[in-house]
């Protein structure tokens, strides 16, 4: 299983904007194979936070969903990012 996990940061005045415009790629996420779950969402506590969540069956199922990454409208309103990536092994 493949767990993402982090926040990006963006001006607080267009968090709400971003996330609205993110409605769409979260539904189609859900929807993808693979995909256990995936949720972006505003930080209660810092207003330029998003934090983002996903689970994922296989690395490969991720890529295949992703792939070019955002649209360069998102990618131009992201003012920071620390997203990582974890695999974990079956026991």
């Amino acid at each position: 299983m493949i767990i993402v996990a982090g926040y990006l940061t963006v001006n607080p005045t267009d968090r709400q904007h971003f996330l609205d415009d993110c409605a769409e790629v979260v539904r189609v996420a859900r929807a993808a194979p693979g995909c256990i779950d995936f949720a972006l969402g505003a930080d209660l506590v810092e207003p330029a936070r998003i934090n983002v969540y996903e689970r994922w069956t296989t690395e490969q199922q991720m890529h295949d969903f992703r792939g070019s990454g955002p649209d360069p409208e998102q990618t131009a309103a992201i003012i920071a990012a620390d997203v990582r990536e974890f695999t974990l092994l079956d026991a």
